[in-house]
């Protein structure tokens, strides 16, 4: 091996995987300790445990191996941790979509998956969170209402410039065109829950990434499970999606079953939009899960 190779290898093993993360600006957040030991004395805590092994993408090469992309794969971690530190995350479940093929996909999975995950960690006491955007979310009497109407209403910054923002005036140049087809999918029934992924009881209703942290730190949640639609749409840009929520410091697991993308004419057939936004979560600081893993995880299934 060469005496460069050597030295990036030994500086690599000597850094933890979280400093490697920061060194190449991905925030990469992979647990040092038992999350058992986690202080959690602010809150109460149940004798119900889930164990799953949450799945990401390891970028160290095992040793001996040349430093190639083809020498890296996944790998996963093993974790015990309280049922009452985590949060079923539903986001964006909605009723309908407005291209057929996704709506199809996601209503199999709604009812294949989302049933039995939705009944066991209800019946577990897992604290189940809806996330359906904040125009749906305000409509819902059990919206959590934790920001102020000024904190709803921060006053925008004046660079860009809103005539640029809004793509207006001197600036409707850089517009992309309007489709007449657009008018017809806007005039499409509002969006609501999914009569099967709807409330109950007293189960949280979000609008906004702020919301969802300050209600995790009232309930002491440190690991999120998401589930929701659409994978490489409202997962990774919502601010209450499972990169803004990684950011904030949570622990965020994409249950890989529990989601399908928006696809293309070139990528539908492999579902390569899908798959390729979950392997980005694996990659750069997320984990994945199955809707399995978590139900034979309560109290020690596995």
């Amino acid at each position: 091996m060469a005496a460069k190779d050597k030295s990036r290898r030994d500086f690599i093993k000597k850094s933890s995987l979280g400093g490697l993360g920061t060194a190449l600006g991905i925030g990469i957040t992979i647990p040092a300790i038992a999350v058992e030991s986690l202080n959690t004395s602010e809150h109460s805590i149940s004798n119900e445990k889930l164990h799953v092994k949450p799945r990401f993408h390891n970028w160290i090469v095992d040793e001996g191996e040349e430093w190639l992309e083809l020498n890296t794969r996944q790998a996963n971690l093993d974790w015990n941790i309280p049922v009452s530190q985590c949060a079923l995350v539903l986001l964006d479940v909605w009723q309908r979509h407005y291209l057929k093929e996704p709506e199809e996909r996601a209503e199999k999975i709604i009812n294949e998956k989302y049933v039995p995950l939705l009944r066991e960690c209800r019946d577990y006491g897992m604290e189940v969170i809806h996330c359906p955007s904040p125009q749906v979310a305000k409509t819902h009497p059990n919206w959590v209402k934790l920001m102020t109407e000024a904190e709803l209403k921060p006053v925008p910054d004046s660079w860009p410039p809103k005539e640029f923002r809004n793509l207006n005036g001197p600036y409707n140049a850089y517009r992309r065109p309007f489709k007449p087809k657009e008018a017809e999918r806007n005039a499409l029934t509002p969006l609501t829950f999914h009569p099967k992924v709807v409330p109950m009881n007293n189960e949280a209703v979000i609008g906004y990434g702020e919301e969802l942290h300050r209600y995790c730190k009232q309930k002491g949640i440190l690991f999120l499970f998401m589930a929701g639609f659409n994978t490489n749409a409202c997962m990774i840009t919502r601010d209450y999606g499972a990169l803004q929520m990684n950011y904030r410091g949570y622990q965020v697991s994409v249950v890989r079953d529990c989601t399908t993308g928006m696809e293309s004419k070139n990528s539908q057939a492999g579902l390569q939009q899908t798959n390729g936004a979950l392997l980005f979560f694996e990659m750069f600081g997320q984990y994945t899960v199955t809707s399995d893993e978590i139900i034979k995880g309560f109290s020690g299934k596995v």
